[in-house]
C-alpha cells in the first residue's frame, strides 16, 4: 500500500543566500584609500560570519566618481549578478551606489528584475519594499544635485588656480614631476627630451624616433614602449620651453566626466617663464616649422589610406591591427607593431596582397573579389602563426584556413607578360622553344 509521510520542516536544508557587497571612495589619497580597505575588510567578515549566506565577494571602486557608470568594480557586480552568482547586495548607503539619478534607477530595476535585492545601511532601505522607488527618485535626485553643486565649486577653484598660473591635477610630464604644483625638471629625462628634438632636426621621423628610444632601451613615462603618440606630443608641447598653456582640455559635463578638447568653448591660460625650461624657444620654433613643411610636402599627394582590409586584419599574437604597405614588387599587410617597432615586440609576419585576395574568394566562394559581399559577412580575420587566418562572420562562425604565397605570375599585367616573352626571345637568340 502506498505510503505518504509529511516532511520534518526542521530537516530541510536551506540554500544559502549569496551576499555580495559594493564599496566606493571617490579620491586615491592615502586617507580614502584607508578607509576603502576599512570597508572591504569589514564585509569580509560580516558576509563570511553570517551562517545563513554566502560570500558572493567584496566589489569595490578607488577614486572612481558616482556620476560615471564605467567604474570597474561596478560593472564586475553587475555582471556577476547577471551570471546568477549573487542573491543580495549589500551597499553603505545610495551615495556609495551611484551619484547619478539614472544610474541608480537603471541598476536598481535591472538587478529587480533579476531577483536581486539591495540593501542601503545607512538608509535602512531595500530596494524589494514598497516605497523603495519613492524614496530613491528623491534620494538619488538629491545626490545628483549636489554632485552638480560640487562639480561648479570645482569648476571655479580650477579658473581662480589657472588664472594665477597654477597646474591642476598632478600627473607628471616626462622630463617634469609636479612638486607643488609646479613642474621641476628631472635630469635624466631631460635628456632624453633633447635627444628627441635633436633627432627630428637631424631628419628622423616621430615613428623611427620612437623605434630609436626602444632600441636604446630608454622607457617612457605611462607606457611600455615609446610610440609615434608620444614622441609627436613631447615634440609639439610648449611646457618644454618653460612656458604652459592652462585648460587645453575640460570635461563636458559632471556626469560623464568625459574629457574634451578645448577648441575656444573655454577660456585658455598662457603662462610664460612658469617653470624651468628643457628646450629653448629656438629649437622648438625650428622643429614646429620643420613639421608644418613635412606636412605640406606630404598633404597635396596624400593617398587615401582605406583599403578593403583596413580594420579587418587582427594580429593574435599583440592584438593590434595589420595595415596596409606598398612594396616595390607587391603589395603587403604588416603587424603595426611590428612594422613599426621591431620583431623584438611582434614576431608577426606580413601577408601578401594578392594572398589575402586569394583566400577570401577560397572561403566566401566568390570568382571575384566583391567588397559588399566581404563586408557584409565578415566581422574580422585573426591572423595566427604559420600563414592561419581565423575567419570570423558575423552570424557568429568561424572559418580556420591557411594562405598560400602566391606565384610572382599571378599578379603580372599584360605589359609584365610582354616584356618577359621578349627578355625570354632575346635570351634564345630570336626564337622560342617548345
Amino acid at each position: 500500500m502506498k505510503q505518504v509521510k509529511v516532511i520534518d520542516k526542521n530537516k530541510v536544508l536551506h540554500k544559502k543566500k549569496k551576499v555580495a557587497a559594493y564599496a566606493r571612495v571617490s579620491s586615491d589619497k592615502d586617507a580614502m584609500h584607508n578607509s576603502l580597505s576599512a570597508q572591504v575588510s569589514f564585509y569580509n567578515k560580516f558576509i563570511q560570519q553570517n551562517d545563513e549566506w554566502e560570500f558572493a565577494g567584496v566589489f569595490s571602486d578607488e577614486a572612481k566618481t558616482g556620476t560615471k557608470e564605467d567604474r570597474p568594480g561596478f560593472q564586475a557586480l553587475l555582471q556577476a549578478c547577471r551570471e546568477k552568482k549573487v542573491d543580495l547586495v549589500i551597499v553603505k548607503s545610495l551615495s556609495r551606489f551611484a551619484r547619478n539619478t539614472v544610474t541608480v534607477l537603471k541598476s536598481v530595476k535591472e538587478l529587480k528584475e533579476l531577483g536581486i535585492n539591495i540593501y542601503f545601511e545607512e538608509e535602512r532601505l531595500y530596494s524589494n519594499s514598497g516605497e523603495c522607488e519613492m524614496i530613491l527618485n528623491i534620494m538619488a535626485s538629491y545626490y545628483q544635485e549636489e554632485a552638480r553643486s560640487v562639480s561648479e565649486n570645482m569648476k571655479w577653484r580650477i579658473k581662480r588656480d589657472f588664472e594665477q598660473g597654477l597646474l591642476w591635477g598632478g600627473r607628471d610630464y616626462y622630463g617634469y614631476k609636479v612638486v607643488d604644483r609646479k613642474l621641476v625638471v628631472v635630469p635624466e629625462q631631460a635628456k632624453v627630451v633633447k635627444h628627441i628634438f635633436e633627432l627630428y632636426e637631424q631628419g628622423y621621423g616621430d615613428t623611427m624616433i620612437a623605434k630609436i628610444l626602444n632600441k636604446e632601451g630608454i622607457k617612457p613615462l605611462h607606457n611600455e614602449i615609446w610610440t609615434r603618440n608620444s614622441v609627436v606630443w613631447i615634440l609639439r608641447n610648449e611646457a618644454y620651453t618653460g612656458n604652459l598653456v592652462l585648460q587645453k582640455t575640460y570635461h563636458e559635463n559632471y556626469l560623464t566626466k568625459k574629457s574634451v578638447k578645448n577648441k575656444g568653448e573655454k577660456d585658455m591660460y598662457y603662462v610664460e617663464d612658469s617653470h624651468e625650461p628643457i628646450i629653448d624657444k629656438e629649437t622648438f620654433q625650428r622643429c614646429m616649422a620643420l613639421r608644418a613643411e613635412r606636412a605640406a610636402k606630404v598633404a597635396p599627394g596624400k593617398a587615401s589610406s582605406t583599403y578593403p582590409f583596413t580594420g579587418m586584419l587582427i594580429c593574435a599574437n599583440c592584438g593590434k591591427h595589420y595595415r596596409h604597405k606598398v612594396g616595390a614588387y607587391r603589395d603587403s599587410w604588416v603587424c603595426n607593431t611590428s612594422d613599426r617597432y621591431g620583431k623584438e615586440y611582434c614576431s608577426s609576419s606580413g601577408i601578401p596582397e594578392r594572398a589575402l585576395y586569394k583566400t577570401c574568394l577560397n572561403v566566401l566562394g566568390l570568382c571575384e573579389f566583391n567588397e559588399t559581399i566581404f563586408k557584409k559577412k565578415v566581422k574580422e580575420i585573426r591572423v595566427l602563426k604559420d600563414r592561419k587566418l581565423i575567419f570570423v562572420f558575423k552570424n557568429g562562425d568561424e572559418i580556420e584556413t591557411q594562405w598560400e604565397y602566391p606565384s610572382r605570375s599571378e599578379g603580372w599585367t599584360e605589359e609584365m607578360r610582354e616584356k618577359a616573352r621578349l627578355k625570354t626571345l632575346a635570351y634564345n637568340g630570336g626564337v622560342i622553344n617548345g
